[in-house]
């Protein structure tokens, strides 16, 4: 069986580099767990995430923490802000199909989008919070 966090990020890179908003906000599928050499602006990457034991009694489950990052160089925040609200939009609350797990809940914590320390980069954080469980079918 594959690890939960494992197949929670590949459901949420399928969800979105098949999202309409999504892809046409970033111009194009640029969703990377590794960005390539020379990659072009705007794109998401997946950065830190954290899984904990969240079993009950009955059920063994894992409580994720994923954190997506968007990359802009276009003239002010503006479209960082958008690729941002198409992965929220996305992702919040909706019912997406793990290999192996069960998807409880996804859900939007915070977001947030500021200039990078190159003076030309803006940088959009989104942090979600999922909750999955071992699917025993």
């Amino acid at each position: 069986m594959s690890s939960a966090a494992f197949a929670l990020q590949q459901a949420i890179f399928s969800k979105l580099t098949n999202d309409a908003s999504t892809v046409t906000a970033l111009g194009g599928a640029r969703v990377y767990d590794d960005v390539p050499a020379r990659a072009e602006f705007p794109f998401v990457t997946f950065g830190q995430s954290t899984e904990r034991d969240w079993s009950t009694g009955t059920d063994e489950g894992y409580e994720h923490t994923i954190t997506l990052h968007a990359w802009s160089r276009g003239r002010g925040r503006k479209e960082a802000q958008a690729v941002i609200a198409a992965a929220r939009d996305a992702l919040h609350d909706q019912a997406l199909a793990l290999t192996g797990h069960r998807l409880v809940n996804l859900r939007h914590e915070y977001s947030e989008v500021r200039r990078d320390s190159d003076g030309e980069t803006f940088h959009g954080i989104a942090r979600f919070r999922a909750v999955t469980e071992v699917d025993e079918a």
